[in-house]
């Protein structure tokens, strides 16, 4: 017998980042700037990588990768987000809110093993650079990302057919400012054992898998650095893997903070600690990689050499 969701909610009210009246509109400024930058930041580097020849590295293949996953990302709740600044009513239907929380799962994942894959490919570059052109090879590259967008799509599907199969009666208020998985776990009037269950042992894989091999990588890579004899070795080796730990620590840090706090923390808190890696990271991702990155700074301003001299 087919089973179907009934549910009596049809539509969400968001509340979004704040309910005081003064501070909407200073927090709809500045979170539109923070878009503004995020897209404009992420579509240069797109582009860059795409138009200059001496960008078509592993590196910038994995860098490409990222922008498209953070100017994606932050489109999925950034625009209801600003919309929460400036209407009364912040009503979202229950299909788009099922549909922005797989989107959202399906990109946070994704990113999380790209950053992984960047992390492997500089520990070739730098401990095992006589084999760096071999073993990172276009067809690696395109198996990790695929293999990384599978996951992502796998445990999104996860998580929406668990949110599909939950019933939502009376309370439709939202105490977030778009469709997280806890804060909807809340109005569910039926039991949300299964979700938990898929936060806590999938979530938990997809932390400890890429912060462990990302530590592990770096464990060594610190070992190769230590052991180079040139300070200028050194320094470029330090230069282009800080820019990664620095992303890397604030994405992994902040979403760890939401996921898996004590029970006993607000959901206030966890709506600002949200921000980190819903807006700041894809936002401070195109700046780290371009202003702490020759190679990007070159082929800027090489296009803009060619595009107007």
């Amino acid at each position: 017998m087919n089973r179907v969701n009934i549910s009596s909610v049809t539509e969400f009210i968001l509340i979004g980042l704040t309910d005081q009246p003064e501070l909407q509109m200073p927090l709809f400024f500045m979170f539109l700037s923070m878009y503004l930058v995020t897209v404009l930041g992420n579509l240069c580097l797109i582009i860059l990588t795409v138009l200059n020849s001496h960008l078509h590295t592993p590196m910038y293949f994995f860098l490409f990768n990222l922008s498209f996953i953070d100017l994606c990302y932050c489109s999925v709740f950034t625009p209801q987000m600003l919309m929460n600044f400036v209407l009364r009513k912040n009503i979202i239907s229950y299909k788009e809110c099922m549909t922005q929380a797989f989107f959202f799962c399906f990109f946070v994942i994704s990113e999380f093993y790209v950053l992984t894959s960047m992390a492997y490919d500089r520990y070739m570059a730098i401990c095992n650079p006589l084999l760096y052109n071999v073993v990172m090879s276009p067809k690696l590259c395109l198996n990790l990302m695929f293999g990384s967008y599978f996951i992502a799509f796998s445990t999104a599907v996860a998580h929406t057919a668990c949110l599909l199969r939950l019933t939502f009666c009376g309370e439709n208020t939202i105490n977030h400012y778009f469709c997280d998985i806890p804060p909807l776990l809340q109005l569910s009037c039926t039991s949300t054992y299964a979700n938990d269950l898929i936060i806590l042992v999938v979530g938990s894989i997809h932390v400890i898998v890429p912060t462990s091999t990302i530590f592990i990588s770096y464990g060594f890579i610190l070992f190769s650095i230590i052991h180079i004899s040139s300070s200028e070795g050194r320094s470029k080796a330090f230069s282009t893997c800080s820019s990664h730990i620095i992303v890397v620590s604030l994405f992994f840090g902040s979403g760890t903070l939401v996921y898996f706090k004590p029970s006993t923390g607000s959901m206030n808190e966890g709506k600002i600690s949200s921000v980190l890696y819903t807006n700041v990271v894809p936002m401070m991702n195109p700046l780290i990689y371009s202003l702490r990155n020759k190679d990007i700074k070159v082929a800027l301003m090489n296009s803009l050499r060619s595009r107007y001299f």
